[in-house]
């Protein structure tokens, strides 16, 4: 071996490497929110962002929840261009155009919510995701016609409809632009219920505000994930409106079903093969029927 021509390869400059910041530098290690355990963030990958020591589930955006949830490139997205405008010329701490562009910045996209259509284990289905990274994962004009769109399509073309919910509330930088949205989904699943077509719910933490009071609530089917926080309005404010304390686990996803208010709870690792299981049952009672 010629040592010399293999050294002459090798720079030791490393002044001549660019090196890493801190915000570029990759997590190697992820703490638990609830059990404060410590993991390679491999580990946790690959339970699907679900802690292996305590099953605490994790936030994941929508890109994510897509990769789980769908076959592989079976996805495809529809209305990606349709964007929001700021009709009220809202100004808060920032205009309302600002804030859009840096949550576009942020996601690579104009809305809190991916809406198109896909396989989940060979059975096709419309399907829309919130995410939470864009302001909040609030539902406001343009989020609530993405959703219209996806059930006209579940019309059409005969298919169920999932809507998966991550989200603050109504967009209050549109304010009753926003309210609005709460009406008029709720008008299009009525639509998709007359045709006897499936509509699945699925409750990520958190579903909050004005999504938990409308379409969230809507489905045939509303499951939700372990320990997700889902209802209206805050702990805090509605404790300070009926003056007491409130019963332990409160607005989270197991105190909902042990009262009823929802079908079931889902582990993310069982949600798939949930969701393929039931849009069949539903499939094959319509063709009986």
């Amino acid at each position: 071996m010629d040592l010399k021509n293999l050294f002459s390869k090798i720079s030791f400059d490393n002044n001549k490497k660019e090196q890493p910041t801190k915000q570029d530098a990759p997590t190697h290690w992820v703490k638990c929110p609830e059990c404060s355990a410590l993991m390679f963030f491999k580990e946790v990958e690959n339970q699907n962002n679900i802690c292996p020591k305590c099953n605490f589930h994790m936030r994941i955006g929508a890109k994510r929840r897509l990769e789980i949830l769908a076959d592989r490139d079976s996805f495809i997205e529809y209305d990606i261009d349709v964007k929001p405008t700021d009709p009220l010329k809202f100004v808060d701490k920032k205009s309302y155009k600002k804030r859009v562009e840096e949550a576009y910045k942020k996601t690579g996209r104009n809305s809190s919510v991916i809406s198109g259509e896909c396989t989940i284990n060979s059975v096709p289905v419309q399907i829309v995701v919130f995410d939470f990274a864009f302001m909040g994962g609030s539902l406001g004009s343009v989020e609530g016609e993405k959703i219209v769109r996806a059930v006209d399509r579940a019309i059409e073309k005969e298919q169920g409809l999932i809507i998966v919910s991550a989200s603050g509330g109504a967009r209050m930088q549109e304010s009753t632009f926003a309210l609005m949205q709460m009406a008029k989904t709720s008008a299009a699943l009525k639509k998709m219920d007359k045709s006897q077509l499936p509509y699945i719910s699925v409750l990520t933490d958190p579903t909050m505000g004005g999504v938990s009071a409308s379409f969230a609530f809507l489905g045939d089917i509303i499951m939700a994930e372990p320990g997700a926080l889902v209802g209206f309005a805050g702990q805090r404010v509605i404790k300070q409106t009926i003056g007491a304390d409130l019963p332990e686990g409160f607005q989270r996803a197991e105190f909902l079903l042990e009262k009823g208010s929802i079908d079931m709870v889902v582990n993310r690792n069982d949600m798939k093969k949930t969701l393929s299981d039931l849009l069949t049952m539903f499939q094959k009672n319509n063709n009986a029927s």
